[in-house]
């Protein structure tokens, strides 16, 4: 078992994650390492799926208020890519929250970052491949046949660990190729479609009248979840060349570039779709393809874009399934089988992963068991926001831990960063639900057993 950063890094008088230098030295890992640009791919892919697709749609019936409540989330994921940096130049190494959490809570803490966020990446796999095979549907149609369709469902989440499987080389080039591909013609579609605005399509500011404060929060609620993904390039610090200066560029870059499209998206599409029919649309933004230039093959260019983002997302998250799991299995928290790797890949964690997701897939198309289903994907709404929550924590911890030692400017600066952060991380488990929390605690809590059981094994 490999010696606790959290034991390694004690001192008389502790260095604030500001201004310290890494616990560790950023471990030699074999394969290529990921630049500046691919790991800002890997965040703006990984949060850019395919929601964008419908967020237009879902957000209407509050009115344009949902716009305001944009700008405040954008506010929020930039402050959380602002400390995921400043923890990873503290510590780089592949693993990203649950490293934090483990650094500065002990290996409980960090087990259930791990635990919950790999809960997360699986399921959210399996979601994906399922919507993307509706988008592919309207290319070459499959979905009349139930056989098809789970093969078609299980061919898109197995080319991407395929890709992942040959080695970090492929992962960075299949990130870096579809992220440019999907987010040029959603950037020049979201641009193109500025010349067409018309401000009487916008409808009402507060659509819902629940007031300007209880539209934005509802709003909010469906919102906070397209952000998911800020963490990406920590998670897989220790596979980014420079990872002190790269994960923190790479999560701000990220994370603005994807709110960018995210927000021209949706105010060219309110302004190009008559409210009324925007409120009750299934693919807004074929919709809006159509209003501007006429006809009906809107929805074939955004199924060929929807498919192209959602396959870059499945790579991007077939990637972080096994980084969590690796990272505690080299502190003895997971079983070592998934701290081994080939080219540079943690090989069990991304079979496992996508052998999950796929059994989930196979349920949801062949068993019928759409309920069960989407409350486990409503579950992990809350399982992504609890590594966020621990690593904003462990940044807290840190600054009042050594505060004394920074400039009063610069400690009341992070403080208010990290405050803010972790304020957008409760938000986001205040928006999965009651039930959706409840689910999720209960699904957290069975990962204790997996716990015990290593525990107990290292121990003797």
């Amino acid at each position: 078992m490999q010696t606790s950063p959290a034991v390694t890094r004690q001192a008389p008088r502790p260095t604030p994650p500001t201004e310290a230098e890494p616990a560790t030295p950023s471990p030699s890992r074999p394969g290529r390492r990921f630049g500046l640009p691919t790991a800002t791919a890997l965040v703006m892919g990984n949060i850019i799926g395919g929601g964008i697709f419908m967020i237009p749609a879902a957000v209407a019936p509050f009115g344009t208020v949902s716009l305001v409540a944009f700008a405040v989330l954008t506010v929020g994921a930039i402050a959380l890519a602002l400390v995921f940096g400043q923890l990873a130049r503290r510590n780089p190494r592949t693993g990203g929250p649950y490293v934090y959490a483990r650094e500065a809570f002990g290996d409980f803490a960090g087990f259930i970052s791990a635990w919950s966020y790999w809960i997360t990446t699986w399921v959210s796999n399996a979601a994906l491949a399922v919507a993307a095979v509706g988008y592919l549907d309207v290319l070459v149609p499959v979905q009349h046949s139930t056989l098809l369709t789970i093969g078609a469902a299980l061919t898109v989440q197995w080319l991407p660990a395929l890709a992942n499987l040959a080695g970090t080389r492929y992962v960075g080039a299949v990130q870096l190729v579809s992220t440019v591909l999907k987010f040029i013609p959603l950037a020049l579609v979201a641009v193109g479609r500025l010349g067409f605005f018309d401000p009487k399509n916008l409808g009402p500011f507060d659509a819902s009248g629940q007031g300007v404060v209880g539209g934005m929060t509802a709003a909010a609620a469906i919102l906070l979840f397209s952000y998911l993904g800020v963490e990406s390039a920590a998670m897989s610090a220790g596979k980014v060349r420079d990872p002190e200066r790269n994960v923190g560029r790479a999560s701000v870059l990220g994370t603005a570039g994807a709110a960018l499209v995210y927000l021209l998206g949706t105010l060219a599409v309110f302004g190009t779709v008559a409210h009324d029919r925007l409120v009750s649309s299934s693919a807004p933004f074929s919709d809006a393809v159509n209003a501007m230039f006429g006809g009906s093959w809107g929805g074939t260019v955004i199924a060929v874009a929807a498919l192209i983002s959602m396959t870059g997302a499945l790579n991007g998250w077939t990637l972080l399934a096994a980084q969590a799991p690796y990272a505690a299995a080299k502190d003895g928290l997971f079983p070592a089988a998934f701290g081994k790797e080939k080219r540079g890949v943690p090989v069990l964690g991304v079979v496992v992963s996508v052998a999950l997701a796929s059994v989930l897939t196979v349920l949801d198309f062949a068993s019928g068991a759409k309920g069960a289903f989407d409350a486990l994907v409503l579950i992990t709404t809350f399982t992504a926001t609890v590594p966020y929550l621990l690593s904003t924590a462990a940044q807290l911890y840190w600054l009042v831990r050594g505060g004394r030692e920074v400039a009063t400017a610069r400690l009341v600066r992070d403080a208010v960063l990290g405050l803010g952060a972790f304020g957008f991380s409760l938000w986001l488990v205040a928006g999965a639900g009651y039930a959706a929390v409840y689910q999720g605690v209960l699904f957290l809590f069975a990962g204790i057993l997996v716990f015990v059981w290593m525990a107990g094994r290292r121990k003797n």
